[in-house]
């Protein structure tokens, strides 16, 4: 299982030494050696490997990674290459469109993103193949929740997109007057329409981070 490092190392070491990490460590490491499980270990904590902590500038909740095969690779509604972009992310490529002009590309890949201060977190960080949720309530959601405190004590502008009632259920822990908090229904087929289309996030996010002297991020996800 790949190993978080850098800055996130040290605003989490304390989590690693608390009794409910020690049983997620198990439970997870078991659930790789007798299931298939998603995203391969070795993609686990890429949201923290391409996104390091002092480099934040927007911060995007999903729920649980992909679970059908080949998709999921540790970024929140992104998916590998050659991977058709699920419909979630479609609905996302339209607001993009809508909103700032950017054509809706042929791949779902967001490393792009990520390589541009993008944290792209699940809150639950693994899932069993072909079952949704699976791995919620085993101790990912307090791992997640330090990271989200971490985030939040960090003294400069940071855009939070919280889409869907999962993600808005952290709203709570938001507590930097530095930090932009954006709400809107999920992007999924059964609620991007009551909301999420129309939602201007990313123009939103991009004229506050431009308002605070910070780079604005290139949304446009290009072609293969």
């Amino acid at each position: 299982m790949s190993a978080i490092s850098g800055d996130w190392l040290e605003a989490l070491k304390g989590e690693f030494h608390q009794p409910y990490y020690a049983k997620l460590y198990k439970t997870v490491m078991t659930e790789y050696q007798t299931r298939k499980i998603f995203p391969p270990a070795d993609d686990l904590f890429n949201a923290f490997h391409f996104t390091p902590l002092n480099e934040v500038k927007v911060v995007i909740l999903g729920q649980d990674p992909y679970h059908n095969d080949g998709q999921a690779h540790g970024l929140c509604f992104s998916v590998k290459r050659g991977v058709e972009t699920p419909p979630s992310l479609v609905n996302i490529y339209q607001e993009l469109h809508d909103d700032l002009g950017c054509y809706i590309p042929d791949n779902g890949y967001l490393e792009k993103w990520a390589k541009q201060g993008v944290l792209l977190l699940n809150t639950v960080l693994t899932v069993r193949a072909h079952q949704a949720n699976s791995h919620q309530g085993k101790g990912w959601e307090h791992f997640t929740d330090a990271i989200i405190q971490a985030v939040n004590a960090q003294d400069r502008p940071v855009v939070y997109m919280l889409w869907g009632r999962p993600a808005q259920s952290k709203i709570p822990m938001l507590t930097n007057p530095k930090h932009l908090i954006l709400k809107a229904p999920h992007p999924s087929p059964l609620s991007a329409y009551r909301g999420f289309f129309g939602c201007k996030h990313f123009s939103q996010a991009n004229a506050f981070l431009e308002e605070h002297g910070v780079a604005p991020i290139d949304w446009q996800i290009e072609n293969l």
